[in-house]
């Protein structure tokens, strides 16, 4: 079973991540288990995916909007954000959007091109799991949470600036 990092501990992962095929098509759905489907499956299958006996997430793609799922919110058990390379930074928005704006407290997942360096940064955005690249060594990314004492700057975690907490 893959693993994850989850609330600075690594956990098994009993997700089923549901990608599209090369050229875009959505693939069938598993019969069984929980899954976390792409935007576009949960806007064409929604009504499917809700009879469900099993959980639900939804993964979101670096252009997707936060606001297209804001009312359903409540249905997921997860929301996961595609980074589909390090440098791409628009996860980190649509994370701290879900958090501030959505109000949003269930499991945030950052997936595709995750790596250590990332870490630290994704959970100050509001990010409680991170699906570690799977070349790279999950045990080295934990340590990623001990990168830094003290910050300066907001975050979702800390919403006081360092001189106001002085």
């Amino acid at each position: 079973m893959p693993k994850i990092i989850k609330d600075r501990a690594i956990v098994d992962d009993a997700w089923t991540l549901i990608r599209p095929a090369a050229d875009g098509a959505l693939p069938e759905l598993p019969a069984q288990g929980d899954i976390i489907v792409p935007l576009a499956m949960w806007q064409a299958q929604r009504e499917v995916l809700l009879v469900r006996k099993s959980k639900i997430g939804v993964w979101l793609a670096p252009n997707d909007e936060p606001e297209v799922i804001a009312a359903d919110l409540d249905k997921f058990s997860v929301i996961a954000v595609d980074f589909p390379q390090f440098t791409d930074g628009r996860g980190y928005s649509i994370a701290r959007l879900l958090r501030e704006r959505y109000k949003y407290t269930g499991e945030l997942r950052a997936i595709g091109d995750v790596l250590q360096d990332q870490i630290y940064y994704l959970q100050r955005c509001g990010f409680n799991a991170f699906a570690v690249r799977a070349d790279k060594n999950i045990e080295d990314a934990l340590n990623a949470f001990n990168d830094f004492s003290e910050t300066y700057q907001t975050s979702v975690e800390q919403p006081q600036p360092l001189f106001r907490r002085r």
